[in-house]
């Protein structure tokens, strides 16, 4: 049975090399926009669709997610959510592991994703969007958990970052996962390398070429979608254990430390 349309819009607004900036739009064309890395893009985005920036939320510190803030709040008295310790210019609205607030209608809540930074969060939004009103969450993670992959660990312990993927894969299977790059057909080569028999890998692989090859972002996926072919969401897997030792030469005792030798081969890939 399908909910009721929701009026809620998620686009991806390219910036960079492979950056996504995630603009989320209210029936009245107000929008808030996540890890605004570059204004320029942003700027011809609102001009394009005629809607109104009301908010930012900012994930971590990296300059590719917060590059825009300046810029983008010269002109505007909007408020910035994102991780405390005043390291981010631009941020006037620090939020904690838990925190919830209300923006252009719909809720969003906090969880705190250390690993690929110590400052990371994450922002939970409630509420179905177009063209997916059967899901009734939206996660917006950052450079934590990426279509088949993760984040680089630049600054967070091995132990965070696997925690912290555990939380994410905990979410109801439906949430849609929009993250902050398009890596998924390079992560997906490796995750078959890592998992050669995942027939699931396969059969993804083909549709996210077919997306990509016709100009189509990958995204957003899901947990379901990643809790079958993400190898850092399959730590518990034998057969991922086998091949990480293998590769590795390296027994390994424990989910903890499959993820570790996991994300090292990937780092050599």
């Amino acid at each position: 049975m399908t909910t009721q349309q929701s009026t809620f819009v998620i686009t991806p607004v390219p910036a960079f090399k492979d950056n996504y900036i995630w603009a989320i739009a209210n029936s009245t064309g107000d929008v808030v926009v996540v890890d605004p890395g570059d204004a320029a893009p942003v700027e011809a985005y609102l001009a394009k669709t005629g809607q109104t920036l009301k908010a930012i939320l900012i994930t971590h510190h990296h300059a590719d997610h917060t590059g825009g803030l300046t810029q983008l709040c010269k002109a505007r008295e909007i408020p910035v959510y994102g991780p405390p310790g005043n390291h981010i210019k631009g941020i006037t609205q620090s939020v904690l592991d838990g925190d919830d607030f209300t923006l252009i209608g719909t809720q969003f809540k906090v969880l705190a994703l250390p690993g690929h930074t110590l400052d990371h969060l994450a922002f939970l939004m409630c509420m179905p969007v177009s063209p997916f009103p059967d899901n009734k969450f939206s996660l917006f993670c950052g450079d934590t958990l990426f279509a088949a992959g993760c984040g680089r660990l630049f600054e967070g312990s091995p132990e965070m970052m696997y925690t912290s993927l555990l939380r994410i894969g905990a979410l109801p299977e439906d949430t849609c996962i929009y993250c902050a790059h398009e890596y998924t057909l390079s992560n997906i080569g490796f995750a078959i390398e890592a998992e050669p028999d995942n027939l699931h890998l396969m059969r993804r692989q083909k549709r996210e070429s077919e997306k990509r090859h016709q100009g189509l972002p990958t995204l957003p996926t899901t947990i379901f979608e990643e809790l079958r072919t993400n190898p850092f969401l399959r730590c518990h897997s034998v057969s991922l254990k086998e091949q990480v030792s293998a590769r590795m030469a390296q027994e390994l005792h424990s989910d903890l430390e499959t993820f570790v030798y996991l994300r090292r081969w990937k780092d050599q890939f």
